[in-house]
């Protein structure tokens, strides 16, 4: 399909109501989902609009039906066997579909491998922009657009874009960056079915099978606590004390960029603005100095903890607790103290 024109003179006013375009994969809602419902709710409240989230697959209508406890208005239903697992073409042809039908004001999309793979397709194909990877989201009190926030410049610096003159007003938003929806006892709203015009020639792209990784999957995103080790940790073994820390505290182990470049840990682990976003209960930063691109991937953490021998290092101008001390010492200490054990330094 051939990218639309832009810029057509369009009827702004043909446009209303907040969407979210959810995922689901192997039949479960994914926690972007209800991430982008909670901001997509302070979007629709201010405008008096609705809220509504989509969501395509097939034969799991229990599973989309549970949305409508996290405060959607609509919850539209793609159902298509086409749809049951995640296809290029699919999703593209079938979210369009039901956009040019319904015609929404707001759009918001998972900055996710699939959001990434199909946000810029679908702004392509309505002929309308797309600003990735936002960190803040509000409403222009004066005429009522969407102004979406990005960082730019490796982070150096934050870019407000709006979209003035064509619909929908499209965004990515990095997992972990909005606060969840919150789960309510009565279900809201209603729920709408839409098959979507699809057909096997459609799809040029088939899943042929699904292989997972065999090795321990990190969950930076959903995880309550999180041990970070940064260049402070001096080598790859640096992670091994980190790794005691986070087990006894049943947390995640994080890392900053530099010990990933260098080769230290797997990419997976990387927190900041080139790796994943973060907002933890308690964030444990060990031998990270605070980097701002680092710093725009965890400091919406509820509590911020550092350790660095730098009494002067960045991070001890964001964190709600600050250690001046060796690490090596440090969290040993902190070890014996949660075990129980006898503290000698």
């Amino acid at each position: 399909m051939e990218r639309a024109k832009v810029n057509q003179g369009i009827d702004l006013s043909a446009y209303e109501d907040v969407w979210v375009l959810g995922e689901q994969r192997e039949g479960k809602i994914q926690p972007v989902t209800i991430e982008l419902m909670g901001e997509g709710r302070k979007l629709a409240d201010q405008l008096q609009k609705k809220l509504a989230v989509v969501i395509p697959g097939y034969k799991i209508e229990s599973e989309v039906e549970k949305l409508l406890h996290y405060g959607a208005d609509i919850v539209y239903y793609m159902s298509h066997p086409l749809l049951s697992s995640f296809s290029t073409d699919g999703y593209t042809s079938a979210f369009v579909q039901l956009i040019q039908k319904k015609k929404p004001e707001i759009v918001l999309v998972g900055a996710t491998s699939i959001g990434r793979d199909i946000g810029p397709r679908i702004a392509a194909r309505l002929g309308t922009g797309l600003t990735a990877d936002c960190t803040k989201l509000e409403i222009d009190a004066e005429d009522g657009k969407i102004l979406q926030t990005r960082p730019a410049f490796g982070g150096n610096l934050m870019a407000t874009i709006v979209c003035p003159k064509n619909r929908p007003q499209m965004s990515t938003v990095r997992p972990g960056v909005m606060e969840k929806a919150i789960h309510q006892e009565t279900a809201a709203g209603t729920m709408e079915t839409f098959i979507p015009d699809l057909s096997e020639n459609d799809i040029r792209a088939k899943l042929v099978e699904i292989i997972k990784e065999e090795k321990k999957q990190v969950n930076l995103t959903d995880a309550r606590i999180i041990v970070s080790g940064g260049r402070g940790l001096k080598s790859a073994e640096g992670f091994h004390l980190i790794q005691e820390l986070a087990d006894v505290l049943g947390a995640e182990v994080g890392s900053s960029r530099a010990c990933v470049e260098a080769g230290w840990i797997d990419a997976s682990h990387q927190v900041g603005q080139t790796g994943t976003t973060v907002r933890p209960d308690i964030y444990i930063a060990c031998g990270i100095s605070g980097a701002i691109q680092h710093l725009a991937g965890m400091n919406e953490s509820k509590y911020i903890v550092a350790i660095n021998k730098d009494p002067e290092a960045p991070i001890f101008g964001i964190c709600d607790y600050g250690i001046v001390g060796d690490l090596n010492d440090v969290i040993p200490a902190m070890i014996a103290k949660l075990t129980q054990k006898e503290v000698s330094i």
